[in-house]
């Protein structure tokens, strides 16, 4: 029988060893360090992408011929880029980096880069030919989501692909390819597709072909960006896709420099569709190489052939404020309309000078303001 005083001592260290047991941390910060996920390897990013609500990928080297595969991730999961992203050697068509989900953020933190070294591929030819080039990051389905302050380098090809995608609103990127001002070609920096909603802001672009591109896609703005290099701010080239319809552009203050041209549009040889409500406004021009201004519907594999057509009708065109300074070896503006496929347009303010005037264009809409 255990005496009273015993029964006492014991009930005394019962509690001491109680006291001096840590404390169960509360079931929300148990939640929260779980959410929070470091990876260096994109095999472990790609196996531990549904587990996390933030996902920090530090200077990961993505092993060649390899998608770092951030698709599918739950609503609302954050993506942060640190330190440097790199990429092993393969001819293949990519892409390096894939990203789709709702609710999404992607970012990068600070002194990051990621870094498509591609001058390994780069021989001139881009998607024409010689090495097979893997295309950069795709954007594809991504909805209600955020794309910002991304530092990209050297991509190999096209670098930034949008399609699918709702209400994604992309701002501050920077897209480096000074490098490949010589063997760097088809880098274009944006290209749209079957998209509705997507606000890019910002964006600091030196490339090798077109700054934007919105092949198709409603409800579409690019403003306050730097294209250098390039082939400038485009609609197109619009024709022979699954989804051959533009409505609804807004491209405004923007600069353009030492670039092929400046505001195009291109619409597809023989192909129907359809480019409406496109505005571009408040955009300056310097050092322009071919075209200032240049809107065609003869575009066919990559080259213009001197004849429209009007499968793909662009109406309701809007120019406004677009100034600048063409090379003196290229043309200020240049229309080539198919006969009675462009219409409703409204040009007003628009002083692009220094090149030579184009006596070649054809169908311009009669009392929109617009001339050669």
């Amino acid at each position: 029988m255990v005496s009273a005083s015993a029964l006492v001592s014991l009930l005394a260290a019962s509690a001491s060893l109680v006291a001096a047991a840590p404390a169960a941390a509360p079931a929300s910060a148990q939640l929260e360090d779980r959410a929070s996920c470091t990876f260096t390897t994109a095999a472990a990013a790609k196996a531990g992408k549904k587990s996390c609500s933030t996902i920090t990928l530090n200077n990961i080297a993505v092993p060649a011929g390899t998608t770092l595969d951030l698709t599918g991730l739950n609503s609302g999961t954050k993506v942060i880029f640190e330190g440097t992203t790199t990429f092993g050697y393969e001819e293949w068509s990519g892409p390096l980096i894939s990203v789709s989900g709702t609710s999404l953020t992607v970012t990068g933190a600070s002194g990051h880069v990621i870094n498509g070294a591609g001058s390994r591929w780069w021989d001139g030819k881009g998607t024409n030919g010689g090495k097979t080039k893997p295309k950069f990051f795709y954007a594809h389905s991504m909805k209600s989501s955020t794309i910002s302050g991304l530092n990209f380098k050297d991509s190999p090809v096209q670098l930034m692909s949008i399609n699918g995608a709702t209400s994604l609103t992309v701002s501050g990127l920077t897209m480096n390819n000074a490098n490949g001002a010589s063997l760097g070609h088809n880098t274009d920096a944006f290209d749209v597709g079957s998209s509705t909603g997507v606000h890019i802001t910002g964006a600091n672009i030196v490339n090798q072909d077109d700054c934007l591109a919105i092949n198709s896609g409603t409800d579409i703005s690019f403003t306050g960006g730097t294209c250098s290099g390039g082939h400038g701010l485009s609609i197109g080239s619009v024709g022979g896709r699954s989804d051959n319809t533009v409505k609804t552009v807004t491209i405004s203050s923007n600069t353009i420099k030492n670039s092929d041209n400046g505001v195009r549009i291109k619409t597809v040889s023989g192909a129907t569709g359809s480019v409406s409500g496109v505005t571009y406004k408040d955009i300056t021009l310097s050092n322009i190489a071919k075209y200032g201004i240049v809107i065609q519907q003869d575009y066919k594999n990559g080259s213009p052939t001197g004849t429209p057509t009007t499968g793909v009708p662009i109406t309701g065109l809007t120019l406004s404020n677009i100034h600048g300074s063409v090379a003196s070896s290229g043309t200020d503006v240049y229309i080539l309309c198919g006969s009675g496929s462009c219409s409703g347009w409204k040009w007003s303010s628009i002083a692009v000078t220094g090149g030579k005037k184009s006596t070649a264009c054809k169908n311009i809409p009669s009392g929109s303001g617009a001339s050669c």
